[in-house]
Parts: structure tokens; C-alpha cells; sequence
């Protein structure tokens, strides 16, 4: 948002009543360097507006705020960048130290009144892009039509060898076995249809780059397609994948991309993955 100043006052009168923050909401996007006079971040409250100066908010906010990457954020949504080898919520082993929990601390911070919910997940070795809604309608609607409303979720992947063929589509159905692992079945009542398209970028003699769509949204999928074309995902030993040179498993969510389910307007959210992607597959 930007604004042309009018007259002189205190920025914090000024965006009081130019905005519906709260005064808290305005000290805490203060702090985090969310705010600019003239294009410069300005931290002080108090700071005083000349007329014709600019003012902007920005959405962005400043990286690793309690523990989580803000990507994105309005009076609705939350997107942050999830690191690897952390779970999204919590489980029966992990109570704190999950995505869900940070987000959750960082929204508080800013006033102790909000609310956060979770819309989707990665598994907990993934990382990339993860939304969040500010409010249970929202989340309701988001979750209720999201099949229908999602347009685009697109990851990048670091996987041992090269597919063949280099680009195409996986159609399987998947089970999970009762030590969690997902595998392909030929059982269509009892498997889960899973769609996942593919695209080389790069290769080289041990690992490729290839781009990422899943057209479902089953647990592991794109994990086991990989591993189906011999080509597991770089780290991923739950997958057969024998090599693990950066300590995590290679799969990251770059894209998601979806229509508002109330007002129509499209969304798209993207996150680039590590350098260590294409250093890799180089």
C-alpha cells in the first residue's frame, strides 16, 4: 500500500487513520522494517510526515522472525517458507517444535487476540511454501473448495539419476502400510488415485533437476513417483534414494497458486528452493 501525504503528522496518527491496524499491528510492522517514508524504512512511531512525502507498507516482512520466513501476508492469509526437517503441526513425539508452532508465536506477537489456522501441510522433510488462514471462515472455505479452487502446486525436486523419459505423467494409486511408508497398488478400491506431472531442467552423469506438479494431493506421492521411475528424490532413504550429500531430502514447494473462494481474485505464491538445487544436478 502506498500513500501521498497530505499534510504534516505523526506517522503513527497518519496511518491510524489512512489504515484499519491497530496501533499495535503499526509498532509491529515498525519493527520489523515493514514501513517506508520516502523509500526508507522508518522504525519511530513519532516519525514526522511532511506533506507530499510517500509512505508504504509493504507485505513482505523481515526473514527467520521467530523461526519462520514470512513470504506473504494481509488481514487473511499467511504464506511462509518451511524449512526442511520440520513437521508442519504437531504429532503424538512433537508437541513444539513445528511449523504451526512458530507461526503461531510470530502471529501472537503482533497481537495477542489473532488467530491462525492451518490450510494445508508438507511432509516434514519438504520445505517451501506453506498457507495459512487469520480466520476459521476462511480456513473453512479454503479447505472445503480446494480441489476446485487450486490452480498451480509446483515443487522442484534434486533426484539420483535421469527419468525416462525426461518429462511425463505419473498416474498411480497409492496405500500407506502400517510402518507409514506409501507405496503403488493395482488395487484401484483400496489405493488413492495420485497425478503427477514432470520436467527435467537439468542433468548431469549422477542427478537432475526436474520440475514438479501434483494434480492430487496425497501423502508422499510425489516421493514415491520418483521412486517408481528409479529415480528417487536425493536424501530420501525412506524411498530408496542412496545418496544424501546435503542432509536433507531434495524437495521443495515452489509454487501455489489459487482463487479466492469468496471475491475470485487469483493468488500465486512462489519460493525459490536452495542454490544447492542446481549446484547438484549441475
Amino acid at each position: 500500500m502506498k500513500f501521498k501525504v497530505e499534510k504534516q503528522v505523526e506517522l503513527m496518527v497518519y496511518l491510524l487513520n489512512k489504515t484499519d491496524y491497530s496501533k499495535n499491528k503499526i509498532k509491529s510492522l515498525l519493527k520489523y522494517q515493514n514501513i517506508l517514508v520516502n523509500g526508507k524504512i522508518t522504525t519511530k512511531y513519532n516519525h514526522i510526515l511532511n506533506t507530499n512525502d510517500i509512505v508504504e507498507i509493504t507485505n513482505k516482512r523481515m526473514p527467520n522472525i521467530k523461526n519462520i520466513e514470512v513470504l506473504y501476508e494481509d488481514n487473511e492469509f499467511l504464506v511462509v517458507n518451511k524449512k526442511p526437517n520440520l513437521l508442519t503441526v504437531s504429532t503424538e513425539k512433537e508437541k513444539n517444535r513445528t511449523l504451526f508452532s512458530n507461526v503461531y508465536d510470530y502471529i501472537k506477537e503482533v497481537n495477542k487476540n489473532n488467530k491462525i489456522f492451518i490450510v494445508h501441510r508438507l511432509d516434514k522433510e519438504t520445505s517451501g511454501i506453506v498457507l495459512f488462514a487469520k480466520n476459521q471462515k476462511i480456513k473453512d472455505l479454503l479447505q472445503e473448495k480446494w480441489n476446485d479452487i487450486v490452480t498451480l502446486r509446483e515443487y522442484q525436486a534434486v533426484i539420483e539419476g535421469k527419468p525416462n523419459p525426461s518429462s511425463g505423467e505419473k498416474k498411480m494409486y497409492l496405500k500407506e502400510n502400517k510402518e507409514k511408508v506409501v507405496y503403488k497398488t493395482n488395487d484401484r478400491q483400496q489405493g488413492k488415485l495420485a497425478i503427477t506431472k514432470y520436467k527435467t531442467i537439468i542433468t548431469n552423469e549422477k542427478y537432475s533437476l526436474v520440475t514438479i506438479e501434483i494434480l492430487t494431493g496425497r501423502k508422499n506421492q510425489i516421493r514415491v513417483a520418483m521412486q517408481d521411475l528409479h529415480t528417487p528424490i536425493v536424501g530420501d532413504k525412506k524411498y530408496k534414494a542412496k545418496t544424501d550429500p546435503y542432509k536433507r531430502l531434495m524437495l521443495h514447494a515452489t509454487s501455489l497458486e489459487f482463487i479466492h473462494p469468496v471475491t475470485k481474485k487469483k493468488y500465486k505464491f512462489t519460493s525459490t528452493p536452495p542454490n544447492s538445487f542446481t549446484t547438484l544436478a549441475r
